[in-house]
């Protein structure tokens, strides 16, 4: 019985009040600014707004790199 989760979850020790703030807040977007890229289908977070023109360049850059070496499938019927 002591590795069961239900009491696990039940138990105070465990509650959220007692996890350091630095915890909670990891994967958090706050203070952060969104930059939209590839025509709304990506959104970086990033904390310094004075780099949003260098992080569209590299993420183009990325793209058309990625985008040659990606195998073209052919145009024609499967046979």
């Amino acid at each position: 019985m002591k590795n069961d989760v239900l009491d696990n979850r039940m138990n105070l020790k465990n509650h959220q009040a007692n996890v350091p703030l630095s915890k909670l807040t990891s994967g958090s977007i706050k203070d952060k600014y969104p930059v939209v890229l590839d025509g709304g289908r990506t959104i970086i977070f990033i904390s310094d707004k004075s780099k949003e023109a260098e992080t569209r360049k590299k993420f183009e850059i990325r793209r058309k790199r990625s985008m040659m070496f990606t195998p073209s499938l052919p145009l024609g019927p499967i046979q």
